[in-house]
This record gives C-alpha cells, sequence and structure tokens, in this order.
C-alpha cells in the first residue's frame, strides 16, 4: 500500500507540474518524444529482445532496416512505437476487450498475423514460468470483470488501482503472444487518462525488481511491490520534466556527486529511492545542476 507520505509527495509533484506546463506543453511533447526509443528498448528488451537502444533508436529515426538486424526484431521496435505514439494522441482511450485487440493487431501485425488482433481461441494455452494461464474460454469474462472492477473502485488509490490491474492482466495473459508489452502500454494509458505522464519500466533489473513482483501476486495475491515501484517509476518521471520545466541546467549525477563532494554510491542510492529529484535519460541518471540536499 502506498503510504500517505508518498501520496503527498505525488501530489505536490503533480500541482507543481500543472502550475508550471502552462503553455509550454510543446516542450512536455518534446521531451515524451525524445523517450520513444527508451520506451520501445525497454518493453521490448523485458522480453528478450537483444536490440540495443542505439539499435532501436537508428531504426526508429531512419525508419530503415539494418543489415544485422532481423526483420522481426524491425517490426517489433517500429510496431511498438507505432502503438505508443497512436495513444498518445488518445488520453482518454476506454478500456474494453474489442481496444485491446486493435492495439495487438498495430502491435503484431506483420510479426505473427495468426495471432495479431485477437485474444486466445480454444485449445491455445499458454504458460509463464511456472504459471499456467487460464483457459481460453476463461479469457473474455476475466478481462471484462477485471476492466469493470477497475472503472469501479473510486475509492482505491491510482497507482494500487493500476498495479493490481497490470498483475491481473498478465496473469489472465490474454494472448498467445505479446501480452508484456500489451500490459505495460496499458499501464501509460491509465496514467494519461489520469493526467499523468508516461513512466518507463526499465529493463536493467528486472530480475530482481519487476519479475518478482508476478510471484508474489500470483501466490499471495498482493499488489504492493508493484504500487510502490509504479510510484519510484512516476515520480522519475515527473522530476525529469520539472527538471525541464524549471529551466535550470542538468548535469550528470556522477558529476554533480563529484562537485559536491558526496559519494557516488549514495547519491546513486538516494536517486533510486527517489529521496532526490533525479532521474534517467538514455540509461544515465542525471540532476538539476543547482539542487541542494537537504541531509538528515
Amino acid at each position: 500500500m502506498i503510504t500517505q507520505t508518498k501520496k503527498e509527495h505525488l501530489s505536490a509533484l503533480k500541482l507543481e507540474y500543472e502550475q508550471l506546463r502552462g503553455s509550454r506543453n510543446d516542450l512536455l511533447k518534446i521531451i515524451t518524444e525524445s523517450e520513444l526509443p527508451e520506451m520501445v528498448y525497454n518493453s521490448n528488451a523485458i522480453e528478450n529482445s537483444t536490440l540495443t537502444l542505439r539499435e532501436t533508436e537508428k531504426i526508429l529515426l531512419e525508419q530503415s532496416l539494418m543489415r544485422d538486424v532481423s526483420l522481426r526484431k524491425t517490426y517489433e521496435a517500429t510496431n511498438l512505437a507505432r502503438v505508443i505514439k497512436y495513444l498518445w494522441t488518445r488520453p482518454n482511450y476506454e478500456l474494453s476487450v474489442e481496444n485491446f485487440e486493435l492495439l495487438h493487431q498495430m502491435l503484431l501485425g506483420g510479426i505473427n498475423d495468426n495471432y495479431a488482433g485477437r485474444i486466445r481461441r480454444t485449445g491455445e494455452y499458454v504458460r509463464v514460468g511456472w504459471h499456467i494461464a487460464p483457459s481460453p474460454e476463461q479469457v473474455k469474462p476475466m478481462l471484462e470483470d477485471l476492466i469493470n472492477r477497475y472503472n469501479s473502485e473510486g475509492n482505491t488509490y491510482f497507482l494500487e488501482k493500476i498495479a493490481e490491474f497490470h498483475l491481473q492482466f498478465e496473469t489472465i495473459h490474454p494472448f498467445c503472444d505479446g501480452n508484456g508489452r500489451m500490459g505495460r502500454l496499458i499501464i501509460n494509458l491509465q496514467l494519461a487518462a489520469l493526467g499523468y505522464p508516461p513512466v518507463i519500466i526499465q529493463n536493467k533489473g528486472k530480475r530482481e525488481e519487476y519479475y518478482p513482483i508476478f510471484s508474489e501476486w500470483r501466490n499471495k495475491q498482493k499488489s504492493n511491490k508493484f504500487s510502490d515501484y509504479l510510484y519510484l517509476a512516476l515520480s522519475e518521471s515527473f522530476n525529469k520534466r520539472l527538471a525541464y520545466l524549471r529551466g535550470n541546467e542538468i548535469v550528470k549525477l556522477s558529476e554533480y556527486a563529484k562537485t559536491n563532494d558526496m559519494s557516488a554510491a549514495v547519491i546513486t542510492n538516494a536517486a533510486k529511492r527517489q529521496t532526490v529529484p533525479a532521474f534517467r535519460q538514455e540509461g544515465v541518471w542525471r540532476i538539476e545542476k543547482n539542487y541542494v540536499r537537504k541531509l538528515k
């Protein structure tokens, strides 16, 4: 469960975000567009794609085939980018089985047309590790129930609702392929509908931070770890946008530590815990140069 302190922290970040953004939506658009390769790279890498961030950037920027990259990997990058950009213009996109199928068609079209755009059919069973997903006949009613519960739980804190939705969506595993990428797309769709910026689920550390969350959910029906994970990701997303909206100079966290005679390990750990307003850009931690850390 998200603590009251964390709720207040996010509320303060969102308030400043709304106050500063004003007429600077063009800047926010540039920031979000610059994150596209990182979003695509990380989500695909979590599914074991071997494309690097640089290769992903090259594919998306040049829109051309690369000699050493397979056609499937190219489509995985361009298709996911296309869905992300499609949802940018539809922040109030309705959560429905039919809309999920449409997004899935965009995601897997040209990659696996036998499965693209439809939930699992009779006889199509899937497993993830030791988890065997529900039978195909259960998928649609379970998805519809999940959506209805999400829309009706008005008193539940938004990050807790999103966390539980994601964990249950991945447990249902409604599609034959692309479930992880779909689930992470839906997280940002849900955040956008509430006026929050997108988050990036990082590939680095997935085995220590992201994967264990699902085991806890399936074994204990607890989503606390993932709601806390989303809190950190959203806090980081706000910190990045606020740093640019304030117009201050931004430096690498390692440079900040050296200038201020701080331990790089200590300040990096603080960044990971989001007790300092740091954020990652192309995998490198950064912070406002003039930030004054309050030491306890």
